[in-house]
């Protein structure tokens, strides 16, 4: 299967620069994958296609303010972008046994992170992003990133909010002088139920969801679980080789409560349909799939690719954004509805003028 087959041509002024001013008026697609059938809806009317027979799950992973601007000693300007924690002896990257160790020394200080520009760049730069946080360059990794150790009194993440930039895609453009747009950001690329800190972009399809729709559904009897999946640079970038099966996915940690666990393997008994929102939620939940057809409490690390051709073990029915070409994601979506008719939908989407991308407008698959 080759990744030019994921590729279409998307007219620049679709891609949404803005949130929909109110998070539930975004435009809903709606797809009947036995009837085939696409219907036009607005978000609101999400709480008219669930009831009880559903399970909505989401991914209540937050977004950090993962980027870092600073200056060197020369004065150059510099770029640091948080991707995720080392440990604290060893400064390899984090592994699923010291995550889940309540003995494990936690260490703010030690990241991974891509630098840019990084030419000029030498292990024992210093570059000072305010009075309050430093860093300290200790060496290149391979993939192009770096590790860093931090410099700080005080507590990391308080800081971060002071000094850090929401790491919105590449393709939404933002001047960082703008303080009422930037404000704007750090509340709308975040959803109304983010708790567990540790994403570098959000779980977007999350982002048309109020605490409003979420009462409702529950008031009908739509059961609300939640999971984890801190969503990682990846996400950004397109599948570059020709063969898909050659596409290393990068690796992304994931958590499922007891709760969450017991709800879903109840629901499946049941016969009830899981809704996953987003594309996020569905790796989590394929991932943690057992041959006993069951899903348990665990936290792991995800590198699951699902591309057309892939068996669905746990959800029926998707909620997602509109995805870029040749992305995973949008291969993900085609194996759920089929890639003809997912193609279908998205040419009828451009021909109705939907907004795309993280920002974007949804559809509901089922």
């Amino acid at each position: 299967m080759l990744s030019s087959e994921f590729d279409y041509n998307l007219p620049e002024e679709l891609i949404a620069q803005f949130p929909c001013e109110k998070r539930d008026e975004s435009s809903l697609m709606v797809l009947d994958r036995q009837g085939k059938t696409i219907v036009h809806k607005k978000f609101f009317d999400i709480v008219d296609f669930l009831d009880e027979n559903d399970v909505l799950v989401l991914n209540n992973t937050r977004v950090i303010p993962a980027r870092l601007f600073g200056k060197k000693s020369t004065g150059a300007n510099i770029e640091i972008f948080l991707l995720g924690h080392c440990e604290q002896e060893t400064h390899q990257p984090l592994t699923n046994e010291w995550i889940a160790s309540s003995q494990a020394p936690r260490n703010d200080k030690i990241w991974e992170v891509l630098i840019k520009p990084s030419k000029r760049v030498k292990s024992g730069t210093i570059v000072e992003f305010s009075e309050e946080l430093k860093a300290k360059i200790l060496e290149r990794l391979p993939n192009d990133k770096w590790l860093v150790e931090f410099i700080y009194e005080g507590i990391f993440n308080e800081i971060l909010a002071k000094v850090g930039n929401i790491p919105l895609p590449p393709y939404i453009e933002r001047k960082l002088t703008d303080e009422a747009i930037n404000k704007l950001d750090f509340e709308r690329y975040q959803t109304v139920y983010a708790q567990n800190p540790g994403s570098v972009a959000a779980p977007t399809a999350g982002l048309h969801f109020t605490e409003e729709i979420l009462d409702k559904l529950k008031q009908k009897g739509v059961e609300v679980c939640y999971v984890t999946l801190n969503v990682g640079l990846g996400t950004f970038r397109p599948v570059k080789v020709e063969n898909i099966l050659d596409h290393q996915m990068d690796r992304e940690f994931y958590e499922i409560p007891e709760a969450t666990a017991e709800i879903i393997n109840k629901a499946k008994l049941q016969g009830k349909n899981i809704v996953a929102v987003g594309t996020t939620t569905v790796r989590t939940l394929e991932s943690a799939f057992h041959k006993d057809g069951k899903i348990s409490a665990t936290a792991g690390w995800s590198q699951m690719f699902i591309y057309p051709g892939y068996k669905f073990n746990v959800i029926d029915k998707l909620i997602t954004n509109f995805h870029l070409p040749k992305s995973t994601l949008l291969m993900l979506v085609s194996a759920l509805a089929g890639k003809d008719f997912v193609f279908e939908a998205y040419r009828e989407a451009i021909g109705k003028k939907y907004r795309f991308y993280s920002y974007g407008d949804c559809m509901l698959i089922k």
